[in-house]
């Protein structure tokens, strides 16, 4: 099963900071071992960038941090199978301003993918380059953002994003079983546009979410808490807030696991709400 990991935070100087915070807690392989697959996708400022790392990278979570400032970020990871290729198939997913990232699989989905195409418009469907089902569900979830008008919307609500974003997940699980699916589809979905953050369980693999707020504390700074707040970093480091979502963890404490079939969104002033089914 993949491995994703996203992450909204108030102070966008402070992303690897917020990483290095999580080690020891968040797990970056999952029960596959090593991915042959790992993308990263963040922000700076107007552009969205997207990294590839290599298949033998001994990945930290420190390490994941882009070397510009941001505030989001989204990670994933997982085997490919042999065939496939690593540049068109790796996500996360980008289009536009938003990431986008699947974990789990969508059952019967090479006799589904023809029809679930169809349901994608033109201009959408040429942005597909693999040929995985998460790059379909990613059609999906943009075609209900540009039918109600909110794909490019800086200011789009949170709720509004994640009902979609759960609306995309039920419809391609119930494709599925309708195909006549003996298993359950897992369809757990992250998307970020940078300025908000929605997550949805479906189809039974755990996801979890934590909130870190600000410390007197940073390894990375140099930061303990005996230092004046004239001390530069010191006033931002205890202001600084961040939500993160991840399916994978060493150590529970301290995270909350999201219910099934319910969604997460986090606005951009990181107000968390959960959406039921």
């Amino acid at each position: 099963m993949s491995v994703a990991l996203a992450v909204l935070t108030s102070d966008p100087n402070s992303m690897r900071c917020e990483l290095h915070r999580l080690e020891g807690q968040v797990a970056l392989q999952g029960e596959e071992g090593r991915s042959n697959a790992v993308g990263i996708g963040a922000y700076a400022q107007d552009d969205v960038l997207l990294r590839r790392f290599p298949r033998d990278a001994d990945l930290t979570l420190e390490s994941l941090a882009p070397p510009h400032e941001t505030e989001a970020l989204l990670f994933h990871g997982r085997r490919l199978p042999v065939g496939l290729s690593l540049e068109e198939n790796t996500q996360p997913f980008r289009s536009r301003r938003w990431l986008f990232a699947h974990q789990g699989g969508l059952e019967d989905f090479t006799s589904l993918r023809g029809r679930l195409l169809d349901e994608v418009p033109d201009f959408l469907k040429r942005q597909i380059r693999g040929e995985t089902d998460s790059e379909v569900a990613f059609a999906l979830f943009l075609k209900r953002l540009w039918e109600t008008g909110h794909a490019d919307d800086p200011r789009l609500p949170a709720e509004v994003a994640g009902r979609l974003l759960a609306d995309t997940a039920r419809a391609l699980s119930k494709a599925s079983a309708e195909a006549g699916a003996v298993r359950t589809s897992t369809v757990n979905l992250l998307a970020t546009n940078g300025y908000i953050l929605v997550a949805t369980r479906l189809g039974g693999q755990s996801l979890y979410y934590t909130r870190l707020e600000g410390t007197d504390r940073c390894e990375v700074c140099g930061l303990t808490p005996d230092m004046p707040d004239t001390q530069p970093g010191v006033v931002a480091h205890r202001r600084r807030r961040s939500v993160v979502v991840a399916t994978h963890l060493k150590r529970p404490a301290g995270w909350v696991e999201l219910a099934e079939g319910t969604t997460l969104t986090v606005e951009a002033d990181l107000q968390v709400r959960h959406l039921g089914p």
